[in-house]
This record gives C-alpha cells, sequence and structure tokens, in this order.
C-alpha cells in the first residue's frame, strides 16, 4: 500500500451519497462543497496549524467563498471537528485494506512501510496525525479528547496483530510501534530528512520478524 492509503475518506462521504437519492442535483453539489472544505481544512491544518489557520484560508484553499463556509460549519471549531472525523475514517479505511489477506506479521510490516511511504510529506510538515493531535491536546476542552482517537485506533489495531502472533504483552508492542514512528516522524521533520523515515522503517520490520 502506498502514501496515498491515508487520503481524506470522511465519515460524512456517505451521507451525502444515502442523501444525493432524494434530490441528486443539489444534494451532490452539497455533498461535493463541503468534501472539498474537509479536505483543504485537512491539508492547510497540516501545513500551518490550526490556530493560524482561518476558515478564509480554508475557503480559499478549497476555492469556496467564504460566505458558504457558514453552511456547513457553523464554527472552526465544527471543522476541526470534521477533520478529525476525516483522518479517523482514512485511517481504519487504511487498516481494514492492510487487513485482507495477509498474516499478523506481514500487516505489521505493511503498516510500518505504508508508514515510512509519507516520508517526503513528514519531513515538510510532521505526521498529518501526531501533528494534529500535538497541537490539539494543548487545548482544554472536548476537542482534545476526540483527537486521541487518531493515535488510539493505530494503537489497538497493532495490538490485535501482536496478540495474534501469540504476545501477551502485545499492548506493550503496540504502544511501542507507535511511539517509534511518531519519534521517527518529528526526527524527520525537525530534520528535514525524509530518508530517517526509511530508515527506521528497515529497523522497526527487522524488529518485527525478531518477533517470535
Amino acid at each position: 500500500m502506498d502514501a496515498t492509503a491515508f487520503a481524506l475518506i470522511s465519515v460524512s462521504e456517505m451521507t451525502d451519497i444515502h442523501l444525493s437519492t432524494a434530490v441528486p442535483g443539489r444534494r451532490r453539489a452539497s455533498g461535493d462543497k463541503r468534501e472539498r472544505l474537509v479536505t483543504a481544512a485537512r491539508e492547510v491544518f497540516h501545513r500551518q496549524g490550526v490556530e493560524t489557520t482561518t476558515l478564509a484560508d480554508v475557503a480559499g484553499a478549497a476555492d469556496v467563498p467564504v460566505g458558504n463556509v457558514y453552511y456547513y460549519f457553523k464554527t472552526k471549531d465544527d471543522l476541526v471537528a470534521a477533520v478529525v472525523q476525516a483522518h479517523a475514517a482514512a485511517i481504519s479505511a487504511a487498516l481494514e485494506q492492510i487487513d485482507r489477506g495477509l498474516t499478523p506479521r506481514a500487516r505489521l510490516k505493511a503498516f510500518v512501510r505504508m508508514l515510512a511511504g509519507q516520508g517526503e510529506l513528514t519531513a515538510s510538515y510532521g505526521c498529518p496525525q501526531g501533528s494534529l493531535c500535538s497541537e490539539l491536546d494543548k487545548r482544554d476542552d472536548p476537542m482534545r479528547e476526540a483527537a486521541a482517537v487518531l493515535m488510539t485506533l493505530p494503537i489497538e489495531w497493532a495490538q490485535q496483530q501482536f496478540r495474534q502472533l501469540g504476545r501477551r504483552d502485545a499492548r506493550e508492542l503496540a504502544v511501542a510501534l507507535i511511539a517509534a514512528y511518531q519519534g521517527a516522524a518529528l526526527l524527520t521533520n525537525t530534520l528535514n530528512d525524509p530518508n530517517l523515515m526509511t530508515t527506521e522503517a528497515r529497523r522497526l520490520e527487522r524488529w518485527i520478524d525478531s518477533l517470535s
């Protein structure tokens, strides 16, 4: 699986498709515009951070009149919540793809290679999910807890794989795997060196192979 596995797959997409059966033209256009806003917000938040991004920034990136943003998102926090949902849905979709027809060990290694495939993007702006979680963690509101799912999803998935390998310490290994990736992502971004991500991915694959 390549780095595009983490492309936007929004939770709202299925709702928009369902509603379009009633009023095809208008509903589909409405859903498309909302998805453009979420996609743009996800990209702009990653590049410049949530706090410094305005709704006008997102509207410009989505090529949507700024006044239209409020039709879909009453506040900036509503848009942030939609971005978190989109990230969570994309992570779940990527993990579901990895799960198809592979052994637990192969799944874990495929997961590591998928993350390493984002090396260039990570070098420029950091891990998309990790950066968002780090920023929202500084807030003292429900958004902080909501963003935590972006870390718990891959941890719980990895825990299942390690458990299927017969490891009693599956939880600890899962946390170690995600922590290693996030640490590598931080260094990759700080030093602007995508090769660091590739090197760490190879080390993690050897580590996974060493587990009995």
